[in-house]
């Protein structure tokens, strides 16, 4: 593997999956901000494709040792990296980092896997419910739902036959779809790991799983093509009324020119949502690429961009600086939507960090495609995809 080339400016390839892509643009202008100011490293970016079309060549690039320097990825991968050996651990350099101060405390789960530091957080965001306003006062409702009963009555008021329906429902394997069920899994007291071992099979996840049955058999809800659950089409042409997304959509929401507003997740049991947001990984290359990458891990950590980032794209900062600088409290009371994700933080779950978590949610994501899809229940498709973990991981 090369290193700092004869003109003294060290490369380094970054992979990342940044959408939507009026998002992609302001990350590369951010982007050419830190190659101007770092004349001695440049930075490449490199869109891959969404985190489950990036999956397999990130594994094919670890395998035939032509690995990215830095990858954009959700969290939960840290396990099979780590299983892997293709990740440097960044404890000791984060320890003696001034940034470990200014980092959100509940993004630390995110970073860590048992003694060590393995990836830092490039923004958070959770999920909540966006709604179209224009469409509920069409339909004569005055009130938003804030329970499971609630968010159903809703939802069929909204539906007119084939032309409008009350919700998009994500559906495919994907990571994505796991991500936007799991707060209503765990808002039922469910759970997908018991005793740090894989376990789909208990009453709050087929309660979960069985409202969206409900949903879509009622013709309340429609779902999205197969792991496209982050696409806003149907929800921009008033197609349907409510979806579930996060704040990364507001820079495309705000050029739709549409009217929208953000309610939080309706609730069963309890309130819960999960933290979102990806996480930067620093690949083992050698000495110099290493040191460039962990400068550009400084540059996406500090003040300059993640403030930049928050107010451009409507990302929560994962540096308490941002978030309590006068500039981004403007900002979140000129998009009063953003108090409903902030406020949900109390309420966010992480998502498992381990070595097997990659086959628990394509497994947990086939449960819900099959499910939604009106293939089998939710009981059904739950313990199917159990067995086929425990075959996977070897119980």
């Amino acid at each position: 593997m090369e290193g700092t080339s004869a003109d003294g400016v060290t490369r380094i390839t970054f992979w990342h999956g940044i959408n939507p892509p009026e998002n992609r643009e302001i990350f590369n202008e951010l982007l050419a901000q830190f190659n101007e100011n770092n004349p001695n490293i440049e930075v490449q970016g490199l869109y891959v494709g969404q985190p489950d079309e990036q999956l397999p060549k990130i594994i094919a690039s670890v395998v035939g040792n032509q690995p990215p320097d830095v990858l954009w990825y959700v969290p939960q991968l840290t396990g099979k990296l780590v299983d892997l050996g293709a990740i440097k651990p960044l404890t000791e350099w984060f320890d003696g980092s001034t940034l470990k101060e200014e980092i959100e405390p509940a993004m630390l789960s995110t970073m860590r896997l048992g003694n060590e530091i393995w990836s830092v957080p490039f923004a958070t965001n959770n999920t909540a419910m966006f709604y179209r306003p224009s469409l509920f006062e069409e339909a004569g409702i005055t009130e938003l739902p804030s329970t499971w009963d609630e968010f159903v009555t809703v939802a069929g008021q909204l539906t007119k036959g084939n032309e409008q329906h009350g919700v998009l429902l994500s559906s495919g394997k994907g990571e994505f779809t796991v991500f936007v069920w799991l707060p209503f899994i765990y808002g039922a007291d469910g759970f997908i790991v018991e005793n740090d071992q894989p376990n789909l099979i208990n009453e709050g996840t087929q309660k979960a799983l069985s409202l969206g049955a409900e949903l879509v058999n009622s013709n309340y809800a429609i779902l999205s093509a197969p792991d496209r659950g982050y696409e806003l089409d149907d929800f921009i042409s008033g197609r349907v009324a409510m979806q579930i997304t996060g704040p990364w959509t507001l820079a495309q929401l705000k050029q739709s020119g549409i009217d929208y507003g953000v309610f939080p997740l309706p609730v069963v049991d309890k309130p819960a949502t999960v933290l979102g947001g990806e996480s930067l990984f620093v690949f083992k290359t050698n000495p110099e690429r290493e040191e460039a990458s962990l400068r550009f891990l400084e540059y996406i950590l500090g003040k300059e961009f993640q403030q930049q980032w928050a107010l451009k794209t409507g990302y929560l900062p994962i540096n308490r600086l941002v978030k309590d600088s006068a500039e981004y409290q403007q900002f979140v009371a000129e998009n009063p939507v953003l108090e409903v994700f902030l406020e949900q933080m109390d309420n966010a779950y992480t998502r498992p960090i381990l070595s097997d978590y990659p086959t628990i949610s394509e497994n947990l994501g086939r449960a819900i495609e099959s499910t939604l899809l009106g293939q089998k229940s939710a009981e059904d498709a739950l313990g199917e995809s159990q067995k086929r973990i425990n075959l996977s991981v070897g119980n």
